[in-house]
């Protein structure tokens, strides 16, 4: 192979491979749930955190949510049995809306990086995310986010 042939094809694949990752991954996390307000507090079926793909369940790790007060999505995370984390997917550092996947949640902008509990992993950002306190039944995941 000729030396220019070999860096043009070098260059489209370190273009590409990061495109088509960003692409295949969108495609299957995000979810936004439907909500209800109960008593001043959110409310999210359980059942929402179940995908059905080919008569197969599913388990999703996370949802998000939209709410008029806030200009920001909420994500609640599934970290454990019947726990659930709800963190604004606001970045402390400059406000960019930040990315949710492989178990963090990253700011686009510039690069802080947060867990999935909204602790600083990697800065910029030197402030947690704004965090709700969450409860749950039978049924539903609650949100306070009065």
């Amino acid at each position: 192979m000729e030396r220019r042939k070999f860096i043009k094809t070098c260059c489209y694949s370190a273009i590409g491979i990061p495109i088509a990752a960003t692409l295949m991954q969108s495609c299957g996390g995000i979810y936004y749930a439907t909500t209800n307000r109960i008593n001043g507090r959110l409310a999210i079926s359980k059942s929402e955190f179940i995908q059905i793909k080919k008569d197969k369940k599913i388990n999703r790790k996370f949802v998000l949510v939209r709410t008029e007060a806030l200009d920001f999505p909420i994500c609640i995370y599934n970290t454990g049995e019947n726990i659930y984390s709800a963190s604004l997917l606001k970045c402390t550092h400059r406000g960019c809306e930040l990315n949710v996947g492989g178990g963090i949640y990253t700011c686009p902008c510039h690069g802080s990086e947060f867990s999935i509990t909204g602790k600083v992993l990697e800065g910029p950002a030197d402030k947690n995310l704004m965090t709700f306190k969450t409860e749950t039944d039978y049924e539903n995941i609650y949100i306070y986010v009065s």
